[in-house]
């Protein structure tokens, strides 16, 4: 399966073509298609009704610089900041977390999209790409926060992601422009980087998505292009049953494999469920790289939005208000 990105504010007539395709599974959605609150519905609503299944729309709305939707939307903090809280008071900076958590994904929800792809659950280490995305360089203390913000998105009715198995922060090479490598052994990254991950996942996280790192200790290829990271370690091993989606295929750190239809190819072999083609040019040939394929066209069921969400329901719910407060007298005001 497929999700895929569209080029601007209104689907053209290809656009809703691809969205009849039976591998187009849903689209995820950038800055460059958002104007308002009221557009975006708009929006969602056409991809919604040009599909003849139900789609999955997605949005990386995770705070700080990664926040997709702004006008309108509450300005939400970077995780990084909750670390200096959580040294100074434990139990008050995962119930923030929590509030951060529950209003990100209720204003995705009353916007009609179904998925943020959050909590990023990567190490705070330096990271070109990760940077401030990251609670804490410390597992545990990550571990805590990933347990706390899925609670949060749960009780807003939105499905948890982890990203970006089994962990992007401890190397400094961005995956978005560079090729990377980590050469730790996997007793290293699996005493660090994976500590969060098992936590999520006991703590019901819906969906995992995959790094384009290469792990040579572990595996030859990166980790989205892995059977041995995907059906070995984080089926077998960590006993994840939910969805595995790749990362974006037009990152540069997808690329090593070939063109779009032998990247498409490798992660569906390797065991993704669902492959990402936000680049509205690579999308017609990662249709046709799918064609005849069995694809698992169930796997995006539970990931859809629950429950009845309205902004006029969520403006006049006190936690709304509330949750904005507690974020901003704790954590300041973000530009």
């Amino acid at each position: 399966m497929l999700v895929i990105g569209v080029a601007g504010k209104e689907l053209t007539a290809q656009e809703r073509d691809w969205l009849q395709h039976p591998a187009c599974a849903g689209v995820i959605l950038f800055t460059r298609n958002f104007a308002s609150k009221a557009q975006i519905a708009e929006l969602s609503l056409a991809i919604r009704e040009s599909a003849s299944r139900p789609q999955l729309i997605c949005v990386d709305q995770e705070g700080g610089r990664v926040q997709r939707f702004r006008e309108g939307y509450s300005a939400l903090p970077p995780l990084e900041g909750f670390d200096a809280l959580y040294a100074k008071n434990r139990s008050a900076a995962l119930a923030l977390a929590k509030e951060h958590a529950w209003l990100m994904a209720s204003e995705i929800l009353a916007s009609q999209i179904d998925l943020s792809f959050a909590p990023v659950v990567d190490l705070g280490k330096g990271n070109r790409a990760i940077g401030n995305r990251a609670f804490s360089a410390a597992p545990a203390v990550v571990a805590d926060f990933t347990r706390a913000y899925i609670e949060g998105m749960h009780a807003a009715g939105m499905a948890a992601t982890l990203k970006h198995f089994p962990g992007h922060g401890s190397i400094l090479e961005d995956t978005h422009f560079e090729h990377a490598v980590d050469d730790r052994p996997f007793a290293e990254i699996e005493n660090g980087d994976l500590i969060p991950f098992v936590a999520g996942i006991d703590a019901g996280a819906d969906a995992v998505m995959m790094a384009h790192v290469v792990y040579p200790q572990v595996a030859p290829e990166p980790a989205g292009y892995s059977p041995h990271w995907i059906n070995e370690i984080l089926r077998k091993q960590m006993g994840f049953r939910g969805v595995v989606f790749s990362d974006d295929i037009g990152m540069a750190g997808a690329h090593g494999v070939g063109g779009v239809k032998a990247r498409v190819e490798a992660h569906l072999d390797a065991g993704c469920d669902v492959v990402l083609v936000c680049h509205p040019e690579l999308v017609e040939e990662a249709l046709v790289a799918v064609e005849g394929r069995a694809l698992n066209t169930m796997a995006i069921s539970g990931l859809l939005g629950r429950g009845a969400h309205a902004w006029e329901g969520l403006l006049s719910d006190t936690r709304y208000g509330n949750a904005q407060q507690a974020l901003r007298s704790n954590l300041g005001d973000v530009a």
